[in-house]
């Protein structure tokens, strides 16, 4: 699901900031970014995102700002210092000038120094990376917790319409058998007229357009996926691979009410059934 997290602290002198960004995706991708001198941390914060992050496509953005900690030695570049000097000479004399050579005047050119930081502690630096990345991920699940109850209010108010919707096609399924047999007598008693009507011939026509128009199968079926879907989000956790596959059952039942009911009543119904699981299908692509 969408989502956005960031964590931000000084550890040891140095200032790590991590942001988290995901959209919707149907299995994890995650994608590292921080500054190549710590790549060697990639693979540490992968795994810490993978155990909190089940599915969406993920970037990480990690920035290390310079650590003011850590022994720093400074000594004199003689060589380059050498240069210098000789070339201040030689100007000095080729060009008569004031006799002005000083330690100030060498020290303005910055290579004369050599400035040499003690080498980082990688698993440390590492570890502090993790540390912020944990504040981050803290923040992006407080996020998706506080989406993830919005959507499943809203998903839980559309599975309740979808039973509403389901009582009215389970009402209205004996006055479609009732329809067809009272046109089925209005028929022949035009066909035949005068001659006397056939009642088990009717009786029989009317069994087997029953048989082929009931959907009591279909409905107690699309009450048991209704059931599956509350006691998923009683569940929680990631179940979002799990709702994609409920909401395909749910569109077979409700597919297969609608090929057979041959009426328009019950084929409005089914039309609205079908919208509030597609409206479903939409939400469950932001759930985990």
């Amino acid at each position: 699901m969408t989502g956005y997290g960031k964590g931000e602290a000084v550890l040891h002198g140095r200032t790590i900031t991590v942001e988290i960004r995901s959209v919707n995706n149907r299995y994890l991708d995650c994608t590292i970014k921080l500054p190549r001198i710590y790549v060697f941390a990639e693979d540490a914060i992968k795994a810490r995102v993978q155990k909190s992050i089940s599915r969406g496509k993920v970037d990480v953005f990690v920035t290390i700002g310079q650590s003011e900690n850590g022994d720093v030695s400074i000594s004199l570049n003689k060589g380059v210092a050498d240069g210098y000097y000789a070339a201040l000479c030689q100007m000095r004399d080729t060009y008569g000038l004031r006799d002005d050579i000083s330690v100030s005047l060498l020290s303005r050119f910055q290579d004369v120094f050599l400035v040499e930081k003690s080498p980082e502690d990688l698993e440390a630096v590492a570890a502090d990376i993790c540390q912020v990345l944990d504040m981050a991920l803290a923040d992006f699940d407080a996020m998706r917790t506080r989406e993830g109850g919005k959507l499943e209010e809203d998903i839980r108010s559309r599975a309740v319409t979808i039973g509403s919707l389901t009582s009215l096609v389970e009402e209205r399924a004996p006055g479609i058998v009732a329809d067809y047999r009272a046109r089925l007598e209005a028929k022949m008693a035009e066909v035949l007229q005068n001659t006397q009507i056939d009642e088990s011939r009717i009786l029989t026509e009317a069994a087997i357009f029953a048989d082929k128009v009931a959907v009591d199968e279909e409905t107690v079926r699309l009450r048991s996926h209704l059931d599956q879907l509350a006691h998923m989000l009683d569940q929680g956790g990631a179940i979002g691979r799990k709702l994609d596959f409920l909401i395909q059952e749910f569109n077979r039942e409700a597919n297969t009410i609608g090929s057979k009911c041959n009426d328009i009543e019950t084929a409005r119904h089914v039309v609205d059934i079908k919208a509030e699981i597609e409206k479903i299908r939409e939400q469950v692509q932001n759930i985990e």
